[in-house]
């Protein structure tokens, strides 16, 4: 089997069998995977090459895990709330006076956080730089109306959900961007090498994403659906290829739905204080009834823009019998473009992530971090019977 680096308790030793023959079969090219259960990491591997020239993936080798920043972004939010400085159930407006133009006054910030605000995209057309520029993309979604009904169904706010709750930290925040906050509050008190706009100084270790076939976000199976339809704007503007990431600019730009970079081990660092209570080895994130509010559910049934049945709570996809990601309601998850995933459960104290740079087709993960995910909670549930 393909030779990997790094450790793991051997009850999971399953999950390191899982990313050596991903390697071996050449579905993974380099990968990352890092469970933590109970307090403890019982898996911190890491396998594979970043380049066709074959440099290998190596302990801190970081990546840009496209939508798993979602989670990083959420968890940033859910701090605040839970201190009291955002109000989920308040107008979007209280925090962002702006926003309220053409007929959102209303919408809440729940809305955001559930992908139910009708901004799954822009109204006029946005390019790279754009997407890079923090006060066009908010204050061009601050000016259009919904496209839909806010709050009567999800449409996956693929780049949008990032700029709009983020504006909300910023403003909350006094002027602190999410990025910023997140490394003060989050990344730096727990030792995680996670980042939300990405420094010069790390550089020489980012690796490239390996685009798939269809290198733009959505693929052919957009076209079905019509130039019109929500998932086509949502999508389609900008088509977003896949090797923008490879950019400068966008290491540097505070994208914070697409555009962190990090690793398996600061994923799971940084979740693990949902599925631990709030705390994480004396640094105190959340507590546990800020970790709860994740289970508030804002949305149950086909998403406008995935096409798929999603349950989603307060910024993380809820387990459930259409995506039962793990064995009890109270498991959340979200993934990356192309297959990084993250799932917190929290009845079980357990985070699993997989992070690669092989990109998957389609936008709802493949069977790479999904086998990851079996093998880790066959490890936890073998242990606890």
């Amino acid at each position: 089997m393909a030779e990997i680096q790094g450790s793991f308790d051997e009850r999971f030793e399953g999950v390191g069998d899982v990313l050596s023959a991903n390697l071996d079969s050449g579905a993974d090219v380099g990968a990352s995977v890092c469970v933590v259960h109970d307090g403890q990491t019982v898996v911190d591997l890491w396998g594979g090459t970043i380049d066709d020239a074959g440099t290998p993936w190596v302990e801190d080798t970081i990546i840009n895990v496209w939508s798993t920043t979602k989670t990083m972004t959420a968890l940033t939010a859910l701090m605040l709330a839970d201190r009291g400085e955002i109000d989920f159930h308040s107008p979007v407006a209280r925090y962002w006076p702006e926003f309220a133009a053409n007929g959102k006054g209303d919408i809440e910030v729940r809305h955001l956080m559930g992908h139910t605000a009708g901004l799954s995209g822009w109204q006029e057309p946005m390019s790279e730089a754009d997407v890079c520029d923090w006060e066009t993309a908010t204050s061009r979604l601050a000016a259009q109306a919904p496209w839909w009904e806010p709050g009567s169904a999800s449409g996956y706010h693929a780049l949008t959900q990032g700029y709009l709750v983020g504006e909300v930290i910023r403003r909350a925040s006094g002027g602190t961007t999410v990025g910023e906050l997140f490394a003060k509050e989050i990344a730096g008190p727990l030792g995680a090498d996670f980042h939300i706009g990405t420094g010069p100084e790390h550089d020489a270790r980012v690796a490239k994403v390996i685009p798939p076939a269809d290198a733009t976000l959505g693929g052919d199976a957009l076209a079905a659906l019509g130039e019109d339809s929500i998932a086509m704007r949502t999508l389609r503007n900008p088509a977003l290829p896949a090797d923008w990431s490879w950019s400068e600019a966008w290491r540097r730009a505070e994208i914070p739905a697409a555009g962190g970079h990090g690793n398996a081990r600061s994923v799971a660092r940084v979740q693990s204080v949902l599925s631990h209570g709030g705390e994480v080895d004396g640094v105190q994130v959340l507590s546990p009834a800020g970790c709860d509010i994740v289970f508030e559910q804002q949305s149950n049934g086909p998403d406008l823009v995935l096409q798929a049945p999603l349950t989603l709570g307060m910024g993380y996809g809820i387990s459930s019998e259409e995506t039962p990601i793990g064995p009890n309601q109270r498991t959340c998850f979200w993934g990356g473009w192309g297959g990084s995933i993250v799932v917190n459960d929290l009845e079980n104290r357990l985070t699993i992530a997989y992070v690669m740079n092989r990109m998957g087709e389609g936008t709802m993960g493949d069977d790479r971090g999904i086998g990851v995910v079996f093998a880790a909670y066959a490890a936890v549930l073998g242990a606890t019977g």
